[in-house]
Formats: structure tokens, sequence, C-alpha cells
């Protein structure tokens, strides 16, 4: 089974090695037709503290660091 990849902007970074990415997606209501935006926040490992917040990031899903932390970086979206 292929690995999630989203596209998010770092909305915290304050834990040691965690940043926490808020991805938006746009979906239409099947019933309404009416183009509906979702926002989710994922915590993600970032092994280095590279990233803070406003960053444009990338990332994949991967193997549980913890009990919230399901995502790595992959690298910053240009």
């Amino acid at each position: 089974m292929p690995k999630k990849i989203l596209n998010g902007i770092v909305v915290s970074n304050k834990p040691d090695k965690t940043i926490t990415v808020l991805v938006e997606r746009k979906y239409q209501h099947p019933i309404l037709k009416k183009v509906i935006k979702a926002k989710k926040k994922y915590n993600a490992h970032d092994e280095k503290n590279k990233y803070k917040n406003g960053d444009k990031v990338s990332i994949r899903e991967c193997k549980p660091f913890s009990k919230l932390k399901k995502f790595e970086v992959i690298g910053e979206v240009k």
C-alpha cells in the first residue's frame, strides 16, 4: 500500500523534533455540489528542528514515532 504524502503549512514547532502541519483540502459535497474546504492538523517528525512557523512542507506517512506522531517531513515545498 503506498504511503500518503500531504502538503501543508507549519503552524507550530514548539515540541522537540516535532512540527504541527495544517493540511487543507477541497472537495465537493456529494448532495449539495458545493466545494468545501476541510482543514486538519498532523504532527510530523522533524529530526533536525529545521522548519519554522509558516514554512510550506511535504510530509509522508510512516511508522508511528509516538501516540500522535505518524508522519515524517520529506522536505520543503517551493
